[in-house]
């Protein structure tokens, strides 16, 4: 599903099975996915079309029942608010390209970097939170990813959006 800011991940919607050999009591699997079209006149590209969406994989998240909180479903759930984070960032540097032959490259070079430093961020997120056991560092967390998706609020992701 899509990441929309009118709606809050419940525990239903962790529809995978829990790990028990992980000490984790959830896990938010969610990713950026990048789509484009090219249109070419005569060997040139002319015009492009682009689609980035930050989803959530139910039936690959997953938490433990007798363990779970509404604290950690908060902590679950900007994991997904940072990945929405880095979809703007993707949305807001492709807004920036002009039709080129070589555009396929920047493409990729974009949604390959934007998708590390997704990666490093939601690492460092949990390092710094200890998986939301770090109540006040998850407090930081939660003001800073808000205002960083205030920042870039002209790029979310729309309501209506599959």
């Amino acid at each position: 599903m899509s990441w929309t800011e009118s709606y809050k991940l419940t525990w239903e919607d962790f529809k995978g099975e829990p790990n028990y050999n992980f000490n984790s009591v959830a896990i938010t699997a969610s990713g950026i996915s990048f789509s484009y079209s090219i249109k070419e006149n005569n060997n040139s590209v002319v015009d492009f079309k682009t689609e980035v969406y930050a989803n959530f994989f139910p039936e690959k998240s997953w938490y433990k029942k007798e363990l779970a909180n509404p604290h950690i479903l908060n902590h679950e759930q900007l994991h997904y608010d940072i990945t929405e984070l880095f979809a703007r960032k993707f949305r807001k540097e492709l807004e920036g390209l002009s039709p080129n032959n070589g555009i396929k490259k920047t493409f990729n070079k974009i949604n390959n970097t934007i998708n590390k430093e997704l990666g490093a961020l939601q690492d460092l997120y949990d390092t710094e939170t200890n998986h939301s056991i770090n109540v006040e560092a998850q407090t930081k967390w939660q003001l800073y990813i808000t205002e960083e998706l205030e920042k870039l609020s002209q790029y979310k992701s729309v309501d209506s959006q599959p």
